[in-house]
């Protein structure tokens, strides 16, 4: 392990730390007067996060979002059936239309989680827009549900999820930001 001399790792967080104090000073210049600083910092801590399943009307583009999961487990014949499944399971969590959803699974792959070759997988899933806390748990609980049968304990599969910005997304010769 490397350790920094402090003045360095002062140095590194002085960015972070100023954005993060100019933002809880904008924040509380908006609070009551009457209440602290203290209690306002407590109370913007505490508050839940709105999830956004659709924040804006390039989410319902074609091609987009994309899953892709690796696993060692053998899906034998019912590999099509699990990634039609999937694919419809990801339309409902994001609002999106099944026919813009791409689903890709590769079974028997050579993938160890936590050091260990048991059933496991590993995926990524990618949208532009639709990436939220509600819609990211009904994926990774569907997907999850979809490979129990197989020997998948739910704590061995790991889902990213990507919210992917107009210009890193192509179809049709072009990305989406034109």
């Amino acid at each position: 392990m490397v350790k920094l001399p402090l003045f360095v790792i002062s140095f590194i967080s002085l960015p972070f730390l100023a954005a993060a104090f100019a933002t809880a000073s904008s924040s509380l210049n908006t609070v009551n007067s009457k209440t602290s600083s203290t209690d306002s910092l407590l109370k913007m801590s505490e508050s839940k996060i709105p999830d956004v399943v659709c924040p804006h009307p390039f989410s319902q583009l074609p091609g987009d979002p994309s899953l892709l999961l690796v696993t060692n487990l053998d899906l034998g014949d019912k590999k099509m059936e699990i990634m039609k499944e999937c694919s419809k399971a990801i339309s409902k969590a994001t609002g999106k239309p099944e026919s813009y959803i791409g689903v890709s699974i590769t079974d028997k792959a050579s993938v160890i989680f936590g050091g260990s070759d048991e059933p496991c997988a590993l995926g990524n899933m990618y949208s532009i827009g639709a990436i939220g806390m509600e819609s990211n748990g009904k994926i990774q609980s569907a997907v999850t549900d979809l490979l129990e049968p197989f020997g998948l304990e739910e704590s061995r599969i790991y889902i990213n999820f990507f919210d992917m910005p107009r210009a890193n997304v192509g179809w049709s010769r072009k990305t989406f930001a034109g």
